[in-house]
């Protein structure tokens, strides 16, 4: 199993600012992924609330043997978040950083992220299609 969480306003993905974050909602977006991924169950997750997202990377690092990777979208809580960011190194599972624009041409501030040095890698600015490009990579 892969788990995808996304962070705050990623609940708007479709209707918010589709200039930069495009013009698909994340429902979409994961029956895309369920369908390219047939023989990978995928898991979802979205919050608002900074607390709930740790406590679902503790769940998911564990209580859940089946969790093979962990992409995350922390929104902007990756510009400051170091509750996150000691979540992510807190858990044995993987996890890979994506966001959807591409972080570092946007506000000074979105530049730096402090949570992807305890990931994998992170991927920014290539859509939609960065979650599908962290999955391919936590299925390898």
């Amino acid at each position: 199993m892969i788990a995808i969480i996304n962070g705050p306003n990623l609940n708007l993905l479709g209707k918010r600012q589709p200039e930069i974050y495009g013009k698909e909602n994340f429902e979409d977006v994961l029956r895309k992924l369920r369908e390219r991924f047939p023989d990978t169950p995928i898991e979802y997750f979205q919050s608002n609330c900074e607390g709930e997202l740790i406590s679902h990377l503790h769940k998911l690092g564990y209580e859940r043997e089946d969790c093979r990777g962990i992409v995350i979208n922390p929104g902007a809580y990756s510009h400051y978040s170091y509750a996150i960011a000691d979540a992510i190194t807190s858990i044995p599972v993987p996890v890979v950083e994506v966001h959807i624009s591409n972080i570092m041409s946007r506000d000074e501030f979105r530049h730096q992220s402090v949570t992807a040095p305890g990931c994998k890698g992170m991927l920014t600015g290539f859509g939609m299609e960065g979650y599908a490009m962290a999955v391919s990579y936590l299925l390898a």
